[in-house]
């Protein structure tokens, strides 16, 4: 038999049904899981206690708050980077990150390949997106796009949103996330770590340094969107 083919209203409408579905999905995990996981990321001894107790899934649960950070993108970071430093140490749990994280913003990427602006604009307003000037398709734009994913401070899940509306390809995109997001995810990682170690002076450098490398970061997120 042959396939029937959609026409262009039956896409349309299959594509609203799939947007919602996922908005709606996204919007249950950030209700349920989203705000209990900040609260307890805020106490790194209590995701320690959670991972010790529970083993490998505690770490997959870990990951798994990681991975829904980056998509719902109104959840911060830092405090997870943190918290892997404190329950896991600095190399594991930047690597736990990473990985987490880069997934997540994968899956942003190939959402918004897929569904274009209109699945964009229900996370992200079209100002913002307009915001990220930078992104053209150009060996100078993918330099840039790992200078910022490189240094801290930076509107990273912003930016995963609005690459998947470039022609940028997965396999660049991959890189960008997992070579360059690890450097800033170590150094709050390891600022995890002093704290857990009780080395309370360490902390408060990796936190300056952190702070100063944010300020920079997004100095030069502004500059390079101007010009």
């Amino acid at each position: 038999m042959e396939e029937r083919v959609k026409t262009p209203l039956q896409k349309k409408l299959l594509g609203i049904a799939i947007i919602a579905l996922i908005c709606l999905l996204m919007g249950i995990v950030v209700v349920y899981v989203g705000r209990p996981m900040v609260t307890m990321v805020s106490d790194p001894d209590l995701v320690k206690a959670y991972i010790e107790s529970h083993g490998i899934a505690g770490v997959l649960v870990f990951m798994g708050m990681n991975y829904l950070q980056v998509i719902a993108a109104v959840i911060p970071g830092g405090p997870f980077q943190i918290a892997a430093g404190y329950a896991f140490g600095v190399l594991k749990g930047s690597l736990i990150c990473d990985i987490a994280m880069t997934l997540g913003s994968v899956t942003v990427f190939l959402l918004s390949k897929r569904f274009g602006m209109r699945f964009v604009e229900l996370f992200v307003s079209k100002e913002k997106i307009a915001s990220v000037k930078f992104l053209k398709t150009t060996n100078r734009s993918r330099f840039i796009l790992f200078l910022l994913f490189l240094i801290p401070g930076t509107p990273k899940d912003l930016i995963s949103y609005a690459v998947g509306l470039t022609d940028l390809d997965l396999k660049t995109w991959v890189l960008i996330c997992a070579v360059g997001r690890f450097p800033a995810i170590a150094l709050s990682a390891a600022s995890g770590n002093a704290l857990q170690n009780e080395r309370y002076h360490i902390f408060a450098v990796w936190l300056i340094v952190t702070v100063v490398l944010s300020l920079i970061g997004g100095v030069i997120y502004r500059r390079h969107n101007r010009n």
